[in-house]
């Protein structure tokens, strides 16, 4: 769509090609093919770069020919992406005085700074401040802004505008039909960007600072993943020298997700952003192989274990009762066994790692014996005291005092030895919790060990009582829901000296040990001053769907509110008997007629049996994470992977068989409402047995 042409602005301030055009989108396209061949010139400029003369070493030219390399990536022009995607015309100059009357300037907003060979601006990076009032102006308040132009592409050509006159009293509010045709265009492949429709909510919450952590909490379809992904690029732009030097994570619940996202990240030009699941942080050489029955998981889960494991690290150390005698040439010098015991004290009572006590430990020890060699009147420098905190006599006692503790094999003791955990455990787990942790078999070592997800976790809880976990300078933690309160430990260690962005929907807990409250989750990050943002508007899922869903949130999170959808197309929806899995792949059928992805979500004991039903129909299907091509366009889903991942349409296989393949039933039917929610445009559910009566 267009609208008729009102550039309140001069045409000289448009891309110099534009004053030949004579209609708007003409002008418009203009600019965009300058902006391109601009685009293309700042790639050949880095390409061309020669850093042969301005390299002192091969190091150097290492890290400066991957800067470049990285930059090249940087300026890679998308030809099915928009290179801007609006446009802001200012009554004044940004930063001018109002009083004086200064001419406006007119600003083409993108996902990246495009500029001329004389350096002027032809794209304006959306994070910049003076491209904010992009995504907050309104009629109410306009922020200087007379015109904002959105526009409408088709494979990366502009094919429509529309123009909203912010500062015109005359022209009425009005919903952008570009923007929700935007929100609403069909899904294939992996997840995209949301550049081009960040709402003014949204928007807050991407710009807010670095020093703080923000927690947020967001039913389905109100676009907390984009959001928290879009909160990293722009943190990257503000502070790209701190998050350079300290690094940025992105944390999601499975591989299929990561995949599913991590093209967004790259088409806003940020390349350097790590990804990875809790599992791969807390892997620390062991191999996991074995699973825990839930009410294992739950105790190991347990923020209370990590007193467990402080007391059985820290129980060790024992306080000395002999003396150390150091023999230098002809001299002897002892350090007695109470000051011996006065200096382990105060490491102890320091609270400092039980790695680096250790290592501190014999420095202390060389130092009371300088303290003696002074008072006798010689002069001993720190080479002396290195030499004597190597001495053998000094080492031994180090190695009897406080010896060196291998995290696995302690938890591998804790877990098999039911006297040791009984000793560290007292006033801490009862008996019960206890024995649910017990391994029922000896375990001939750690390699030998079917070490379980929520062990690799006490593992990297002991590791890091032994040895200080690297700490980024931003933390991403995404379906947060789904972490027990060790697993939040674990990622709050890798922010200790940074800040985090949490997204999550309590309904949406998965997991018998899921969050209960975002205080509670920030408390064991370690991040207990987070602000808790809350996200209600729904654009993704159509009404009819988030309303069936909905009815299940009295059961799985009674206090939390339902999503508000605000799309305008209601989307389809159906529930519909089936006899078996016949009907199902005939639902499937139905909805691949339509433009766009289809997921078939079923109970993960169901998934083999409709995988031979498509392959007997001839319907070819994806795994989750796998990108939907033209040819094949149907992703079938076991509803353990669901979480997080979209589709345009969806069927949903016996949702009563999703709830039995839980362990209780408040799961199941959060499993349930996770299944239900990923559709963008429509929904079949198909049933043989009863629906679950909560859907009633």
């Amino acid at each position: 769509m267009s609208t008729p042409a009102h550039d309140p602005l001069t045409d000289p301030l448009t891309d110099p090609h534009a004053a030949a055009a004579t209609d708007p989108l003409s002008r418009e396209r203009a600019h965009l093919a300058g902006s391109r061949a601009a685009l293309r010139a700042m790639r050949e400029d880095v390409e061309s770069l020669d850093i042969r003369d301005v390299t002192a070493n091969w190091v150097n030219a290492e890290v400066l020919a991957r800067q470049i390399e990285e930059r090249i990536k940087a300026l890679a022009d998308l030809s099915d992406t928009p290179l801007f995607f609006g446009r802001l015309d200012y009554l004044h100059a940004p930063g001018a005085d109002q009083a004086e009357g200064a001419d406006g300037e007119r600003f083409y907003i993108g996902r990246r700074h495009v500029h001329d060979h004389d350096g002027d601006p032809m794209v304006i990076d959306w994070r910049a401040p003076v491209s904010q009032p992009f995504y907050r102006a309104s009629k109410k308040d306009p922020l200087d802004v007379s015109l904002r132009r959105r526009f409408g592409y088709t494979r990366g050509d502009i094919t429509a505008y529309e123009d909203e006159h912010l500062s015109d009293p005359g022209e009425a509010a009005r919903t952008s039909k570009l923007l929700q045709q935007e929100i609403e265009r069909p899904r294939v492949g992996p997840m995209r960007d949301i550049v081009a429709t960040i709402q003014p909510e949204q928007d807050e919450i991407v710009r807010s600072g670095l020093g703080g952590t923000v927690c947020v909490q967001g039913g389905p379809g109100t676009g907390k993943t984009a959001v928290g992904l879009h909160r990293v690029a722009y943190l990257l732009y503000a502070h790209r020298e701190r998050l350079a030097r300290t690094g940025t994570l992105v944390i999601g619940p499975n591989r299929s997700f990561l995949h599913y996202i991590e093209q967004v990240l790259p088409a806003l030009g940020e390349l350097t952003v790590q990804q990875a699941t809790v599992d791969d942080l807390v892997a620390n050489g062991v191999e996991v192989r074995g699973t825990d029955p839930a009410p294992a998981a739950v105790v190991k889960g347990d923020a209370r274990m990590a007193e467990v494991l402080r007391r059985a690290v820290y129980a060790h150390v024992t306080m000395p009762t002999e003396p150390v005698v150091v023999v230098r040439g002809s001299r002897r010098w002892r350090v007695p066994a109470y000051e011996l015991e006065s200096i382990v004290q105060e490491l102890l009572d320091r609270g400092i790692r039980y790695g680096a006590a250790r290592e501190a430990l014999p420095q202390r020890v060389a130092h009371a014996v300088l303290v003696q060699m002074e008072r006798s009147g010689e002069a001993p420098d720190d080479r002396v005291q290195d030499a004597v905190a190597r001495n053998a006599a000094v080492k031994a006692a180090v190695k009897q005092v406080w010896p060196p503790v291998d995290p696995a094999k302690l938890v591998l003791r804790l877990l098999t030895d039911a006297d040791f955990l009984a000793e560290h455990a007292a006033g801490v787990l009862d008996d019960d919790e206890q024995k649910t942790i017990l391994w029922a078999k000896p375990v001939r070592g750690v390699k030998a060990a079917r070490w379980s997800a929520a062990d690799a976790v006490l593992i990297d809880e002991a590791t890091d009582l032994v040895q200080r976990t690297h700490s980024l300078g931003h933390v991403v933690l995404d379906e947060a829901q789904d972490l027990s309160p060790m697993q939040y430990r674990a990622v709050g260690r890798r922010c200790t000296t940074g800040s985090a962005t949490v997204l999550g929907d309590l309904a949406q807990g998965t997991t018998p040990w899921a969050t209960r409250s975002w205080d509670e989750a920030l408390a064991h990050l370690g991040k207990s001053d987070g602000v808790i943002e809350e996200l209600t508007a729904g654009f993704r899922v159509p009404t009819d769907v988030i309303g069936y869903a909905s009815r299940l949130l009295p059961h799985i999170a009674p206090g939390l509110a339902p999503v508000a959808s605000v799309r305008e197309n209601p989307g389809f929806f159906a529930v519909r008997p089936a006899a078996g899995a016949a009907e199902t792949v005939a639902a499937c059928e139905e909805l691949l007629r339509n433009e766009g992805s289809t997921g078939l979500i079923a109970a993960d004991a169901r998934v083999p049996a409709l995988a031979d039903a498509l392959a007997a129909a001839g319907i070819g299907h994806l795994a989750p994470g796998e990108e939907t091509t033209a040819e094949t366009r149907l992703t079938l889903v076991p509803a353990s992977l669901a979480k997080g991942l979209e589709y345009d349409y969806v069927v949903l296989d016996e949702p009563q068989a999703v709830v039995d393949g839980e362990p209780d039933e408040r799961t199941g039917l959060r499993r349930l409402y996770v299944a239900l929610t990923r559709a963008v445009s429509g929904l079949i559910v198909t049933h043989a047995s009863p629906l679950p009566s909560q859907l009633a």
